[in-house]
């Protein structure tokens, strides 16, 4: 467990912590010995997550509650993180709760989902990766979505800013890597979070995974960037989705996301 102290320095900043993947990791990194900064909005939610890192594991944790959208987030979070040997920020936020058409959305909401998957991973990336490449040591995660690999009708924004997950991961990679810096984009599947439990949809094992096995998955894998696939079935239909031509691809992806939409409201 100090190896991964000694990879990645004592702090680890969590956004997006207070339940599902978040909380999940929380525990992960918790009992690997790291000190826990969790950033939410959920205050109640947050403070339970990080009771149960110090009592079942004996770490440090800050609570910050925070909506990754303000525009004061970078602010906020330097704020509560001074003078922490941050080594580690996972931005573990931005999955969709709806699945409608571009056009039936309001306008500000799509401008709030890129706020949430761009402008926010941006802000803290740019924050600690600057300490993080003096250092010589460190590791960004961004949790992004296999929606990433083509735009799908009722999914476009989110696709869209999953993609730039994708592609913004791979190019800080290529620059921090020679520093000593680990970044990757965990690419997640269908994952039964809670998020997914209030959208109406049940549990299935075949399609879908636990949070506890996502996060432990994404913590032993920090360091294969720059993108890894969560999920041995994700794996291989990935590897088989990007060989596909992209107007069949999008067309693919369209015709599932419109039938869990059509599943979810009906």
């Amino acid at each position: 467990m100090t190896d991964f102290v000694d990879s990645y320095g004592r702090w680890a900043v969590i956004a997006g912590a207070s339940e599902g993947i978040g909380a999940s990791l929380a525990d992960q990194l918790a009992a690997r010995g790291l000190d826990l900064v969790l950033i939410a909005r959920n205050e109640v939610l947050l403070d339970e997550v990080a009771t149960r890192a110090r009592e079942e594991h004996g770490v440090q944790t800050r609570v910050v509650v925070q909506d990754l959208t303000d525009p004061e987030l970078t602010a906020r979070v330097a704020d509560a993180t001074a003078g922490l040997d941050v080594g580690l920020v996972i931005y573990n936020a931005g999955a969709s709760d709806r699945t409608t058409p571009f056009l039936d959305n309001e306008l500000d909401y799509s401008l709030k989902q890129i706020q949430l998957d761009c402008v926010g991973p941006i802000a803290l990336a740019h924050h600690f990766g600057m300490a993080m490449r003096e250092r010589g040591r460190g590791g960004i995660v961004l949790v992004g979505s296999l929606a990433c690999v083509a735009g799908s009708a009722t999914l476009a924004v989110y696709s869209a800013v999953k993609a730039f997950q994708h592609n913004l991961a791979e190019g800080l990679w290529a620059e921090l890597r020679p520093h000593g810096v680990d970044v990757c984009c965990a690419a997640l599947g269908m994952t039964y979070t809670p998020a997914l439990q209030r959208m109406g949809v049940d549990y299935d094992a075949a399609t879908q995974m636990l949070s506890e096995d996502v996060a432990r998955e994404i913590v032993e894998n920090i360091g294969n960037g720059p993108v890894h696939v969560v999920g041995q079935h994700n794996r291989a239909m990935a590897s088989q989705v990007w060989t596909i031509d992209r107007r069949s691809l999008v067309e693919m992806m369209s015709a599932a996301s419109t039938d869990f939409a059509s599943r979810r409201n009906a």
